[in-house]
């Protein structure tokens, strides 16, 4: 028999399947990205046609065999798809290929799981990671034997220890779900009492890495985590904003990024999270000026937000990274609107980064925020810090 071959441990093949539908990322850019947000390193990539996947390994016979030649000249030790697979198809690709295989949705759900601070956040992720997994057990425990006797007779040792995990697993769901309920309750108690102070409440949704949190530093003088990466913040943070020329505080709040095809286990999960944004006033849609994709990211954002039904929230566009765009490329007036879904929406060009444009965002939500007459806002002091993800 022949040597194993050694693999390099976080080295890993991206493989992309092109259906024909539209926005495809030929070059898996997108895939590279969260697998580097991961902690991989990328050291090939494989894409292909077919005109619907293969019920058993998805991308075919000989295809599998390329990706495993490929794993094995690389010294992969993962194979990862951008697209989700089916548990079979999963388990076939691993007995073909000889690694480990995962998808799109594993590699979010993990990036989740690393990324995840607040006791809410890490529970959300623990109950999306479980959903996920009960529907592998079959994988997890392909190891063992399933003795199959005459009639009458019961599985083998495999059958029984599927059936005691996924019991198990069920447990721990239950288990997750009561305790972030339970928080969710605390989330609701903090939400009334924002509203019974008349609190007008801002959500900054987006692209993940489009530079929310960026703004939300810019605009609240946080100190949020900011990075140019995938999934840089995942918990909800709110803060006090005093508008000056509203003489009103505002309530601002910076959620998770969105991003494509994100798994419905985390939406599901989420929920509590994305609450900020169903109970919104308004909604800054903070865009990537910068990416030439932002067409349809802020597609799958507006699907998103009509997943959770927030997708009636006034919205107010932000376009970002002003700084990031050439000079003739450059928008010839920093304030229009354009048309979402056959709506009107305002769009303010912006940097975050280096401050121009924050002084007519500033205004414009001002005159969004202004009380009536009879409010009668008594105006805050400064801004004020309440964290609703501690």
């Amino acid at each position: 028999m022949s040597e194993p071959i050694p693999r390099k441990d976080g080295a890993v093949v991206l493989v992309g399947v092109d259906f024909g539908l539209p926005h495809f990322d030929s070059e898996l850019e997108e895939l590279g990205l969260l697998a580097q947000t991961a902690g991989l390193e990328p050291v090939a990539r494989l894409v292909c046609k077919r005109k619907a996947p293969d019920a058993a390994l998805f991308v075919g016979s000989g295809k599998a065999e390329e990706i495993r030649e490929l794993a094995e000249l690389y010294r992969a030790s993962e194979v990862i798809f951008d697209q989700a697979l089916s548990p079979a198809q999963q388990r076939n690709l691993e007995r073909q290929l000889g690694v480990a295989v995962y998808d799109r949705t594993f590699l979010i759900l993990e990036i989740f799981a690393q990324r995840a601070r607040s006791h809410e956040g890490k529970l959300q992720v623990e109950l999306a990671r479980l959903q996920y997994l009960s529907t592998r057990l079959v994988r997890r425990w392909s190891h063992l034997e399933r003795q199959r006797g005459g009639i009458g007779t019961r599985g083998g040792p495999g059958e029984t220890q599927i059936e005691l995990d996924r019991r198990m697993i069920g447990e721990a769901i239950k288990r997750t779900r009561e305790r972030l309920a339970k928080v969710q309750r605390q989330r609701g108690t903090q939400r009334r009492q924002r509203e019974r102070r008349d609190t007008f409440n801002i959500s900054l949704v987006g692209y993940t890495n489009a530079g929310k949190s960026s703004l939300f530093n810019a605009l609240v003088k946080a100190r949020a985590y900011a990075a140019d990466q995938l999934f840089a913040t995942l918990d909800t943070t709110t803060r006090h904003l005093y508008l000056g020329d509203a003489s009103r505080k505002v309530s601002l709040s910076d959620t998770v990024g969105f991003i494509r095809e994100l798994p419905h286990g985390l939406i599901d999960a989420f929920k509590a999270t994305l609450q900020e944004a169903v109970d919104a006033d308004l909604l800054l849609h903070v865009v990537d000026a910068s990416n030439p994709h932002f067409p349809e990211q802020m597609a799958e954002v507006q699907a998103v937000l009509k997943d959770i039904g927030a997708d009636a929230v006034p919205q107010l566009l932000v376009f970002n990274k002003l700084d990031a765009i050439e000079a003739n490329r450059r928008p010839l007036q920093l304030s229009d609107e354009i048309n979402v879904d056959g709506v009107q929406v305002p769009r303010i060009f912006l940097s975050a980064r280096t401050g121009e444009g924050l002084p007519a965002l500033r205004a414009e939500l001002a005159l969004r925020a202004r009380p009536e007459p009879d409010e009668g806002m008594t105006p805050g002091a400064g801004a004020e810090l309440h964290d609703a993800a501690s």
